[in-house]
C-alpha cells in the first residue's frame, strides 16, 4: 500500500491528504495522484485526513484520524520579522485575510477577491510547504514591492496577512480582467510584441532582473489602456542566481512569439534546457492567427531585436539600477524542538526544523488552515447571490 500526501489547491478544499492505493494505481513514474483526488474533492469534508482508493481509482475509505495527518506545517513569516529584514516593507499597506471575500478562483494559488466588497484583487498565495515553493514566494512578493511603476508590469498592491499572529500568507495585485494572450481567439498587435521587447529589456538590462517565464498565459491585455501586463514573477531571477539554463528571457520572447503566431506549443513543451531558439528561428511560420501585420514583419523585427540583445549579453550581470532581496529567513517556529522517536540508549531524540502540522499543534504553535468549500459550492453560491440581486432590483423596479 502506498501512501502520498497531496495538497489539493484548486477544486476543492486547500489542505494535505493521504491518498492510499497500490502501486498498480500509482507507477512510480506517473502523477496520477492529482487526477485521482480531484474527483473526490467536491465531496470531502475538511476533517478528513486521508481515503483509500482500489486499483480502479474507486473509493474505498476515508479516515478522520488527526494521527494520519502527515501534512507539513509551513512556518509563515510574521510581518515583524520581515520587515527588520527588508524594511521597504514597512512602506507597504497591508490587509487581513479575514477583510478579502472570495469571488473565484483563477488557478492554484490565485484567487479572484474583493474588499471593502468594491475592489476586485487577485490574491496570490502558497499552501504548499516545498522548499523550492516557499523560496519562489518570497522572492516574488520582495521583487514585486521593489520594481517600480511601469505601465507593462502587474502592480503589487496589498500584503496579506493571517488574522492571529500577523503572518504574511501572500500577496495581492491588480485584478486584470481582460484575459491573457493565451486566447487563440484575440488578434495580436505588432505594438505588442513592441511593448513585450521594451519590458524585457527593461527588466534585464535596467534592474538585472531575468523573468524567466515569458509565455503566452503570462501576459495580460489591460482593456482599458490596450496594452500587455507581463505577470507572475515566481521563477524570477537577479541576474546572478538562480537562471536556468534556456528559460532566459530572450528565448522567452521568441518562444512565445512563435507559440502566439503559430498556435504551435511543442517547443515549449521540450525541456528548457534542451531547447535553442534555433528550433523556431530556423523553419517556416504557419500563421495560425489574426494579426494586426504580415508575419514577415513580426519575424524581421524578432530577428533583429534578439541580435541586439546578443550584443549586449552581458549587461544583465551588471545592470545600473540592480534590484536586491534578502535570503528567505528560516521561520522561528522551526527552532522548536520536537520529539522524534529514540535513541539507541532508549532516550528521547529531539530535532528541530521542518515538521507536520500535527507535530506543530501538539507543541502548541498556531497553524493556518487553509480548508475553505469547493469550488463548485463557490459558484453555486455566486450563482445564488446574482438570481437574487437581479430578484432585489426587479422588485425595486
Amino acid at each position: 500500500m502506498y501512501n502520498i500526501v497531496i495538497s489539493w489547491v484548486y477544486g476543492g478544499y486547500i489542505d494535505g491528504n493521504i491518498l492510499k492505493g497500490t502501486a498498480k494505481l500509482f507507477p512510480p513514474e506517473e502523477d496520477v495522484e492529482n487526477s485521482i483526488l480531484a474527483q473526490f474533492a467536491d465531496y470531502l469534508s475538511p476533517e478528513v485526513r486521508a481515503i483509500t482508493v482500489d486499483d480502479d481509482g474507486l473509493l474505498t475509505g476515508i479516515s478522520a484520524d488527526p494521527e494520519e495527518d502527515d501534512t507539513f506545517f509551513i512556518g509563515y513569516l510574521p510581518l515583524s520579522l520581515c520587515q527588520s529584514l527588508c524594511p521597504s516593507l514597512a512602506d507597504f499597506p497591508t490587509i487581513y485575510f479575514s477583510q478579502l471575500r472570495e469571488l473565484d478562483r483563477l488557478g492554484p494559488g490565485v484567487d479572484l477577491m474583493s474588499y471593502n466588497d468594491q475592489k476586485m484583487v487577485a490574491f496570490k498565495f502558497n499552501p504548499i510547504s516545498v522548499p523550492r515553493r516557499l523560496q519562489m514566494s518570497w522572492k516574488e512578493m520582495n521583487l514585486l514591492i521593489k520594481l517600480p511603476p511601469h505601465p507593462n508590469i502587474l502592480p503589487f498592491y496589498r500584503i496579506v496577512l493571517e488574522d492571529v499572529e500577523s503572518r504574511i500568507i501572500g500577496f495581492t495585485t491588480k485584478y486584470i480582467p481582460g484575459g491573457t494572450l493565451a486566447d487563440l481567439k484575440r488578434p495580436f498587435r505588432f505594438e505588442w510584441l513592441q511593448q513585450l521587447t521594451q519590458v524585457v529589456d527593461y527588466l534585464n538590462l535596467e534592474l538585472g532582473i531575468i523573468h524567466q517565464d515569458i509565455a503566452p498565459r503570462n501576459l495580460l491585455v489591460d482593456p482599458e489602456t490596450e496594452k500587455i501586463i507581463l505577470f507572475d514573477f515566481d521563477w524570477a531571477a537577479d541576474g546572478k542566481g538562480g537562471l536556468l539554463k534556456g528559460r532566459d528571457d530572450v528565448s522567452g520572447v521568441v518562444f512565445t512569439l512563435y507559440e502566439i503566431i503559430t498556435n504551435d506549443s511543442h517547443p515549449t513543451s521540450i525541456p528548457h534546457w534542451e531547447r535553442t531558439i534555433d528550433m523556431v528561428q530556423d523553419i517556416e511560420w504557419t500563421c495560425r492567427r489574426e494579426l494586426d501585420s504580415d508575419v514577415s514583419k513580426f519575424r524581421k523585427f524578432l530577428n533583429e531585436w534578439v541580435a541586439k540583445r546578443t550584443d549586449r549579453a552581458a549587461e544583465q550581470y551588471n545592470a545600473p539600477k540592480l534590484l536586491t532581496w534578502p535570503d528567505l529567513p528560516t521561520p522561528p517556529d522551526y527552532s522548536v524542538p520536537f520529539e522524534l522517536g529514540r535513541t539507541e540508549k532508549g532516550e528521547t531524540a529531539w530535532r528541530t526544523g521542518e515538521r507536520s502540522r500535527r507535530v506543530a499543534l501538539e507543541k502548541g504553535q498556531y497553524c493556518f488552515r487553509w480548508q475553505r468549500p469547493p469550488q463548485s459550492r463557490l459558484l453555486k453560491k455566486a450563482k445564488d447571490n446574482s438570481m437574487e440581486d437581479c430578484s432585489v432590483s426587479s422588485n425595486l423596479e
